[in-house]
């Protein structure tokens, strides 16, 4: 039995492997909502940093990023959104949310490269990115155990006593 053209192209689609921890990370070049460029190099290097790929739509972003925005307001690790989505969108959820750490954007019109480039298959993805720029840390979707971890590094406790939130939630 021969499959349907549309089943033979999906099962011939390049599938991209999640980078894990102990491997450097794909440097890239991603758009600022102000339309200034900013690369990996930029973003890291003289501390750990957090990239944090995400959809405005995803229901396991809307309840994490709330999270990573208690360990940024800490200042003292930083955190990028990569938003899979445009800047007016991205611009939005972040209204939305109250996130205020910088977004960048991984644009559908150059194919996701940066997505693709670490391998992400589902959202929230993110990366502790240590100062040598090798990956730390790879969480995806929510972890409770995780953002705690993240929170400790920032030296601050994101989750609060009153948060009901679960363990785990996969994006």
């Amino acid at each position: 039995m021969r499959l349907p053209r549309i089943l033979r192209r999906m099962a011939s689609a390049k599938q991209h492997k999640l980078l894990s921890a102990g491997v450097r990370a794909p440097e890239f070049r991603l758009t600022r909502l102000d339309g200034s460029q900013a690369s990996l190099q930029d973003l890291s290097g003289k501390s750990p940093a957090v990239l944090a790929f995400f959809k405005v739509n995803c229901p396991v972003c809307q309840l994490t990023f709330p999270f990573l925005e208690r360990i940024h307001a800490a200042g003292t690790l930083p955190i990028y959104g990569v938003s899979q989505n445009c800047a007016d969108d991205t611009r939005e959820f972040a209204r939305h949310f109250a996130i205020t750490f910088p977004m960048l954007r991984d644009e559908e019109k150059q194919g996701f490269q940066a997505s693709n480039d670490f391998g992400i298959s589902s959202v929230p993805t993110l990366f502790f990115i240590q100062p040598d720029g090798k990956i730390g840390r790879v969480i995806e979707g929510w972890s409770r155990a995780d953002i705690e971890w993240l929170g400790a590094q920032a030296g601050v406790r994101p989750i609060r006593p009153e948060d009901n939130v679960p363990a785990l939630k996969a994006g």
